[in-house]
């Protein structure tokens, strides 16, 4: 079973070898902790799965672009696979060359298109027809010929913990429509300033078993086939993300043998090269966001702790509904069932309801686990609150990899007086 970095040693939780007290002191809370060691646990499990058939892992760039994270996985030997021209810029800060880079995401502007054609990436994952067309311009602009990659919608049936996370049902706006394919493949040998190199998937999150691959993994072998017989220069064959973590007590990740096993034997009938875009799978575990207990809170029967951090710091209770596990970071005795909630000014502020907690006091610290993916990159300002520092773990040491952000942040672009323009 891997571990996830975080153990509680004589009633202290620990980050690693590091007391999350030691860390809280230094840096203040809210903070999101990373552990630097679970990433490369994740990693190495990962590609240990896929020995034996050629494959690159570019990671989720969406699920935790920090840089310091960023420069982490690179030095394991993971590409990117990005979804916008902000975080294409954060790839190449990290070290990170073009052909390290795949382009997903079914919105590129031009400007990023010239961007990722500028930057040299390895693939640009196509979404549309007029996305096609737009590639196609703005290469013979630049006198290059784009990389490009189609992204298939098997449309399989899905089942994730929300909707927001399916990406291969019918009727989403994500990838090409599998009835659609063969018109888009045949649409590319007449463009100039394109060339089919691969073809791909991505399902959705938090996808627990392998029967939606099953189903859509004979799919996008069909395409493959058709592609390849019109004589496309395919090499890369891209399955996407989307394996689960546990987030409640209950879950377990996903069978990563299953999913190998599957993935393997389909990239083997190919002989391409096989792209994996995990995101979640190599960060989640390995953060959690630590919190401050302002106050109790009593009223109309029921109990109320209220953190520092709020749901600008973690929207996912708010937005998925989804579940994380709190706990404290220093043993305490007794217990109570309260709503875990936040100081923003609204309703949706909480981190969990009705949860059964040690009888917390203002003052203790909590740890919200699970928090390394989709924490820190969907954080905002809302309430003009400045977004938390983050802090990476190694071993028995520790250093800021992202510093708090002060009120001058908040305002420092509105400074300069305005001037006026009429049009």
């Amino acid at each position: 079973m891997p571990t996830t970095g975080f153990t509680t040693i004589n009633g202290v939780l620990h980050a690693d070898q590091v007391p999350l007290p030691a860390i809280a002191a230094a840096v203040g809370t809210p903070a999101y902790v990373y552990c630097a060691n679970t990433v490369r646990d994740r990693f190495r499990r990962l590609d240990d799965a896929f020995a034996g058939v050629p494959h690159h892992i570019h990671f989720a760039v969406k699920a935790n672009s920090n840089l310091h994270m960023l420069s982490l996985l690179r030095a394991l030997g993971a590409g990117v696979d990005i979804v916008s021209g902000g975080e294409l810029f954060r790839a190449l800060e990290a070290g990170f060359g073009g052909r390290d880079v795949v382009f997903s995401g079914v919105g590129k502007t031009v400007a990023e298109i010239e961007q990722a054609l500028r930057a040299g990436v390895a693939l640009i994952n196509v979404e549309s027809e007029a996305e096609l067309v737009a590639i196609d311009h703005v290469a013979g602009g630049l006198g290059l010929t784009a990389p490009i990659a189609i992204r298939v919608n098997p449309e399989v049936t899905v089942e994730t913990p929300h909707a927001y996370i399916k990406t291969g049902e019918k009727g989403q706006k994500f990838g090409i429509p599998r009835d659609d394919v063969a018109r888009l493949i045949a649409m590319i040998a007449t463009l100039p300033h394109v060339e089919l190199r691969g073809l791909g998937m991505h399902l959705g999150s938090q996808i627990s078993n392998a029967d939606p691959l099953r189903d859509a993994l004979p799919r996008l072998l069909a395409a493959i086939a058709h592609a390849r017989a019109k004589g496309h220069p395919v090499t890369y064959m891209d399955v996407g993300g989307g394996l689960s973590v546990p987030y409640e007590p209950n879950e377990t990740s996903a069978d990563l043998d299953d999913y190998a096993r599957l993935v393997r034997a389909a990239a083997l009938e190919t002989g391409l090269t096989l792209l994996l875009e995990p995101g979640r799978y190599l960060v989640a575990e390995s953060g959690v966001l630590l919190t401050e207990v302002l106050y109790r809170k009593h009223a109309a029967g029921k109990d109320f702790v209220v953190t520092d951090a709020g749901m600008n710091d973690l929207i996912r209770p708010a937005l998925y509904q989804a579940y994380h596990a709190i706990e404290v970071v220093r043993h305490t005795a007794g217990a109570l069932t309260a709503d875990v909630v936040g100081p923003i000014c609204e309703s949706g502020d909480f981190f969990a309801k009705a949860r059964v907690l040690p009888d917390v006091q203002a003052g203790a610290l909590l740890a919200i686990r699970t928090a390394g993916a989709y924490g820190f990159t969907m954080a905002s300002n809302y309430n003009s609150r400045p977004r938390p520092v983050e802090v990476l773990v190694d071993g028995e040491r520790f250093a800021v990899a992202g510093a708090r952000e002060q009120f001058d942040d908040l305002v420092r672009l509105e400074r300069a007086p305005l001037h006026w323009r009429t049009a």
